[in-house]
């Protein structure tokens, strides 16, 4: 029985889809499918799938929608119990999917699932250990750029990373699926924090091995269009997630994180790119949608909000 649909969204990504669609075909489990979802490629990246992996579905979009919309297409046309989003630009340990359904199934209030994604061109540091949030209003992965011999065990995290990860499909009716509004990034760390409003966990499965080359659409770790749209991300993130309460207790802390942020930016270059994403993301902010507050809820948001301090002190430390 086919248990997981992999969906692989991909913008111009020629360069990459052998070795990942290679590794993926490698995999020791067999109950999954793919879908690949193609924003508008203009570099022949359809007709190479179709011509040399005839196994793997295409849904061709017609223009570039942004890795929201392409992995909702995706998810929506999966018809399996999990989901496992996956860059073009990685390669897959051959047990990666099975581990990642061994962790799932351990934990019937898991919403997500993070591999355990190292370096392409630097094999011994990790590049993701799982995502979390601080009261700075930073996300950042766990790990990075430290040797991946220092994370296997697993955890539970704040939120899965999006380049690599699994999901239970059917939460998402429930939570809403990734915020087309966010175009790109930050959109894990936003469909992680309303799991965890619900009541599901996020984990991290370093038995899960991926390797990633990294802004491989963006172009690089720093650059104009990650650091607008990062920045506006994160103030819509925010409002969208926190009550008024909740934004008002960590408003201090928030305000010192951007600021903090900022003058980074303006040493790299970036400090008008950053400014401007805030004040669009205050923007959007008041169009945007907004998760409704439910007293059920209550003591989720407690919880979230001591993670929140306490992912603070770990991340200065």
């Amino acid at each position: 029985m086919t248990e997981v649909t992999v969906v692989i969204p991909n913008y111009n990504g020629i360069g990459y889809l052998k070795d990942c669609l290679d590794t993926l075909r490698e995999q020791s489990c067999k109950r999954y499918s793919t879908i690949l979802v193609d924003n508008g490629s203009e570099d022949g990246s359809v007709a190479f799938v179709q011509a040399e992996y005839p196994w793997v579905e295409i849904l061709a979009l017609d223009k570039n929608y942004g890795f929201c919309r392409a992995v909702n297409e995706g998810i929506r046309a999966a018809r399996t119990p999990y989901v496992f989003l996956l860059n073009n630009d990685t390669k897959l340990h051959g047990d990666c999917i099975e581990e990642m359904l061994i962790m799932m199934k351990q934990h019937p209030r898991c919403f997500s699932c993070s591999a355990r994604m190292i370096k392409m061109n630097e094999p011994e540091k990790l590049d993701d250990g799982g995502d979390y949030y601080c009261a700075l209003g930073w996300a950042y992965a766990l790990g990075k750029d430290r040797p991946w011999k220092n994370y296997l065990k697993p955890r539970r995290i704040f939120a899965a990373c999006g380049g690599a990860s699994m999901y239970r499909r059917n939460v998402f009716e429930r939570i809403g699926y990734f915020d087309e509004t966010h175009f790109a990034y930050l959109e894990d760390i936003d469909v992680g924090y309303r799991a965890r409003i619900y009541g599901y966990e996020n984990w991290y499965c370093p038995k899960a091995v991926v390797w990633h080359v990294g802004s491989a659409t963006s172009g690089s770790r720093y650059n104009e269009f990650k650091i607008k749209y990062s920045s506006r991300n994160n103030i819509y993130l925010i409002y969208k997630n926190m009550p008024f309460w909740q934004i008002i207790l960590n408003f201090p802390l928030l305000l010192a994180g951007f600021l903090i942020k900022w003058g980074f930016f303006i040493r790299k270059g970036f400090g008008k790119e950053y400014f401007r994403g805030i004040f669009t993301g205050i923007a959007l902010a008041r169009e945007g949608k907004k998760v409704p507050y439910q007293k059920k809820h209550f003591w989720n948001y407690v919880r979230i909000q001591i993670e929140l301090w306490v992912n603070l002190f770990r991340r200065i430390v």
